[in-house]
């Protein structure tokens, strides 16, 4: 699914009907492109710009008012100006991170202030422009918005899926994934967990099977993308010390070549 968006409404310069468009956001769903702006006319200008474009839109006059409002979780973006009295905009991205909240952001400024935008950009915002904005630059970074936050979406629901499929798994069979992933050889996980090298191979089938997976490549491509937490929470071995007590062992032990 797509969106045409066609320009014509100005918030600061007139610019030419343009059209534009953004790619699938993977879901049902119309964006929402939230406003956060203590500009009562500014806000009523970017409703009427976002109406003309077939985008549905919520404003609100101060960060606090926007934070104290039960709104579901919709795809699109925020779009809001940095320097409002109370909570400003980058302390209103700051509490969105720290919530877990990667929704993505795009600030507006009536002063331009380099070290703030390099703090707002470093922090993820999608853009930072200077009123007045010229309708199709402010479009552009709405599209560009909403195309990350499908994209994070995306991710999000298949990593939802790996975890569904990790939970099946056994301590074991999570361990032995791990030493996979590593890039262990199954006699160094056999060594290293205690088993043998054959109960090492059931294990990986299991892995395989049950995570869906058809390679090793893929097997770490799925391990690196679980949450760090759930990587953390499997038991560690200390392999790589055994590994290397062993080889050492394995080298004193080695019978002196004749000359």
């Amino acid at each position: 699914m797509s969106i045409s968006y066609h320009a014509n409404v100005s918030l600061g310069h007139t610019v030419p009907d343009r059209s534009q468009t953004v790619s699938d956001w993977g879901g049902a769903e119309r964006p929402l492109v939230i406003f956060v702006d203590d500009d009562a006319k500014l806000r009523e200008a970017l409703d009427e710009l976002m109406q003309s474009v077939g985008l549905d839109t919520i404003s609100f006059g101060s960060t606090q008012e926007f934070l104290e409002a039960e709104l579901s979780d919709r795809p699109g973006c925020i779009v809001a100006d940095v320097r409002m009295p109370g909570v400003s905009g980058l302390d209103l991205q700051h509490r969105l991170l720290e919530s877990g909240d990667e929704k993505p952001i795009i600030f507006l400024t009536a002063h331009g202030d380099i070290p703030m935008s390099v703090q707002a950009m470093k922090a993820g915002a999608v853009d930072f422009l200077t009123k007045p904005v010229r309708d199709q630059t402010l479009l552009d970074a709405i599209a560009a918005g909403i195309d990350r936050d499908a994209k994070q979406r995306a991710q999000a629901r298949i990593v939802t899926d790996h975890l569904s499929k990790f939970a099946l798994l056994t301590p074991r069979e999570r361990q032995v994934m791990q030493e996979v992933a590593i890039g262990r050889l199954n006699k160094q996980i056999a060594f290293c967990l205690g088993i043998s090298e054959i109960t090492v191979k059931l294990h990986r089938c299991n892995v395989m099977r049950k995570m869906k997976l058809t390679s090793v490549g893929e097997l770490v491509h799925v391990w690196e993308a679980l949450p760090e937490g759930v990587r953390n929470s499997v038991e560690a071995q200390p392999c790589s010390a055994k590994i290397a007590d062993a080889g050492r062992l394995a080298i004193s032990h080695r019978p002196a070549m004749a000359f």
